[in-house]
């Protein structure tokens, strides 16, 4: 039986989850359609947006349903961009260095297909959002940001970036916020009482929220951007115009009542997994650093902030070794963990959120992510601490390639702000 500890990639359905797709799976009907199946549907796709926006703290008409945090990444940064450069000449973007390959990507397309000048935040050393570079961005050119979009909790390394101040000062400068919570667990967003607290109004500051089901127990396949009720984004799609015409298309019910499902659980849970998580996620570093000297804990963790670090996500660097060969021996030993984000398995690169936090190519090598999830449990820790010494021995021995490997990295016409790397 194979242990699982990679549930940053995709966790575990919930059973709450698979229960209410089953039931819908039984029933007919289009939630578009006005006869009797379809208002039926209708009701029950409309309640399931209730329950998500109560976990969400938002008002249902701003849960807008999609197929997973791609796309709501996507549907955010290219529709604000398109409509805040149809009333004025908006072409930077401010971005973190370290965000998913999903923002990075959209970013880059922007860059080379709609003249976006995208501007480039470095994380701080323990992998935070610097907020006096964001500030800093967003001062370079007043008038001309279309927008700035941050990860809340990173999701290789498990940082937690203070959102808040961020979207203080994008309200005070009339610029639009959207925050990528796909990797926020228990889903704890509070959207209305936070964009209060931070001044967010008018189409400024929070403005816009991405959340995926699979993270929190619930199906792949869908997921939700919050959008607040001040802000009308160009549209990605079109056809019915279902979802305040920014989504359309035929709203999948059975997805719907699963996602609902799940993020009621895991709110619920929220509290006692927070502390149960938090006790496994010290114990696998404790046992690792213990059986592997030399180990270096990348993140908040590492650096003494684990305040501002996810209880779910160790991400560790395991010296004189490859990290894939690590990854494949001890998945050998029946033991899954991930080499970082899922969406770039398989490509030999660096970690950009490593290199973006001042780390060498070098320093990227052996670095592994060890997320946990709610099945995970002390045995699961046993094994991969069990399994690790051997596995590790094993990488030292076939060694370090000699392959220069590099990343992506910024493409031309992207600016970095270089003073931010130096920020805690």
């Amino acid at each position: 039986m194979s242990v699982y500890i990679d549930h940053a990639a995709t966790t575990p359905l919930r059973p709450e989850a698979r229960d209410a797709a089953l039931a819908e799976w039984e029933l007919t009907g289009n939630p578009a359609s006005i006869h009797a199946a379809g208002q039926a549907a209708r009701t029950r796709l409309e309640s399931a947006r209730e329950r998500l926006a109560a976990v969400l703290g938002c008002d249902p008409i701003e849960v807008v349903l999609t197929s997973g945090g791609t796309e709501s990444i996507n549907a955010a940064l290219k529709g604000f961009f398109w409509q805040r450069n149809a009333v004025s000449a908006a072409p930077v973007v401010v971005v973190p260095e370290g965000e998913h390959h999903a923002t990075l990507d959209t970013v880059d397309w922007l860059a080379q297909r709609a003249g976006a000048r995208p501007v480039l935040v470095p994380l701080a050393r323990d992998g935070a959002v610097p907020v006096d570079a964001v500030a800093r961005a967003l001062g370079a050119e007043p008038g001309r940001v279309a927008w700035v979009s941050v990860i809340w909790v990173n999701n290789e390394v498990g940082t937690v970036s203070d959102i808040d101040a961020i979207a203080r000062l994008c309200a005070q400068r009339g610029v639009p916020l959207h925050v990528d919570a796909v990797a926020a667990g228990g889903l704890a967003l509070d959207f209305a009482e936070r964009r209060r607290r931070t001044g967010s109004r008018d189409g400024a500051g929070l403005v816009a929220v991405s959340v995926s089901a699979h993270k929190v127990g619930g199906p792949v396949g869908v997921g939700a951007l919050v959008l607040s009720r001040d802000v009308a984004p160009e549209a990605l799609l079109h056809g019915g115009g279902q979802q305040r015409r920014l989504r359309s298309g035929t709203q999948d019910v059975a997805a719907a009542a699963a996602f609902a499902a799940a993020a009621e659980a895991a709110a619920r849970d929220a509290a006692s997994e927070s502390a149960r998580l938090r006790s496994l996620r010290d114990r696998l570093i404790a046992g690792a650093r213990r059986l592997v000297p030399g180990v270096r804990v990348n993140g908040a963790v590492g650096e003494g902030h684990d305040a501002t670090a996810s209880d779910a996500i160790a991400h560790l660097s395991f010296p004189g070794c490859e990290a894939d060969s690590l990854l494949f021996l001890l998945d050998m030993a029946g033991v899954q963990v991930s080499t970082g984000s899922a969406c770039q398995a398989g490509v030999p690169e660096p970690s950009h959120v490593l290199r973006a936090m001042g780390r060498s190519e070098s320093e990227t090598r052996g670095a592994l992510r060890l997320s946990l999830g709610w099945t995970s449990s002390e045995a699961d820790v046993d094994a991969f601490l069990a399994a690790l010494p051997e596995a590790h021995a094993r990488a030292v021995a076939a060694g370090l390639s000699d392959r220069v490997v590099a990343g992506r990295g910024p493409a031309p016409g992207w600016v970095t702000d270089d003073a931010g790397a130096e920020g805690t």
